[in-house]
């Protein structure tokens, strides 16, 4: 009597009265009955293949598999749906969980069956801890090139700053456009989301360095305001004085008229 090995045997299909020199997989399934074996996906229209319907949170799944599949080949076959790795599954079924050397049909598991998909806890947990740790370094590089930029735009405002009180003129919209850039960094702050302590302390830093450069800015504006004002003033009055005395330039001399007086040299004749 030829001996048979627990696992999958290959064998000449002619040695069982098949034709040609094809080669057939064979394996022992529990209770030592020899099957031929199933490739999943070979034939999913054979009544050996089912469907099954898998819950994974608000997601629903349906996976087609051989019968005589383990919860180890149907959580394979899960990992392309759900992206998750077949250690990082758990699979319940009828409320118990299913070990993956587990048979689906030992375990009850017919066509149509509803089974529920966890992710195991602790991978979810390294998940989170690793997606923190991605975002706190994602977080610190934008800092640092909004750090960069800021650093620019402060050269900027105490150029500007030094010019105008050395008594430089300096355009509104230069001051405007340094203002409108500074504001679009503090946008990218804002943007910037991140739990680390450090990078908290970071962003807060460049926050208040923002602030206070259009704070600097929006004073010059009201120095160059002001100065214009003065100017615009002293103009003014310099131009009415000018008039003034041009005006008066106008008005001849007071004259000094000499009236004689008439000499008469008629009598006058006395009426009675």
């Amino acid at each position: 009597m030829k001996k048979w090995s627990s696992k999958a045997t290959q064998i000449r299909s002619d040695e069982y009265g098949r034709k040609g020199d094809e080669d057939i997989d064979w394996e022992i399934r529990p209770g030592g009955m020899i099957v031929q074996k199933r490739r999943i996906g070979s034939n999913p229209n054979s009544e050996c293949f089912i469907t099954i319907n898998v819950s994974h949170g608000s997601n629903r799944h349906q996976i087609t598999v051989d019968s005589h599949s383990t919860i180890g080949d149907l959580k394979s076959r899960l990992q392309r749906q759900t992206g998750l790795e077949p250690t990082e599954q758990r699979l319940l079924f009828k409320g118990k969980e299913k070990e993956n050397e587990e048979w689906l049909h030992m375990a009850g598991v017919n066509d149509m069956s509803k089974l529920i998909l966890m992710e195991d806890p602790a991978s979810k947990e390294r998940k989170m801890e690793e997606m923190k740790k991605n975002n706190s370094v994602a977080a610190g590089e934008a800092l640092a090139k909004v750090a960069v930029e800021v650093d620019k735009l402060s050269e900027k405002v105490a150029a500007v700053e030094g010019g105008v009180n050395g008594g430089k003129r300096v355009e509104e919209k230069e001051l405007n456009l340094l203002i409108e850039l500074l504001m679009m960094e503090l946008l990218k702050l804002d943007a910037i989301h991140t739990t680390h302590p450090d990078s908290k302390i970071h962003r807060r830093t460049q926050v208040v360095r923002v602030q206070k450069l259009v704070d600097r800015l929006d004073n010059l504006k009201a120095t160059i305001s002001n100065s214009m004002k003065r100017d615009s003033s002293s103009s003014g009055r310099a131009k009415w004085e000018a008039f003034e005395c041009g005006f008066g330039s106008l008005i001849p001399p007071t004259s000094k008229l000499t009236i004689s007086s008439t000499k008469i040299t008629h009598d006058w004749e006395l009426f009675d």
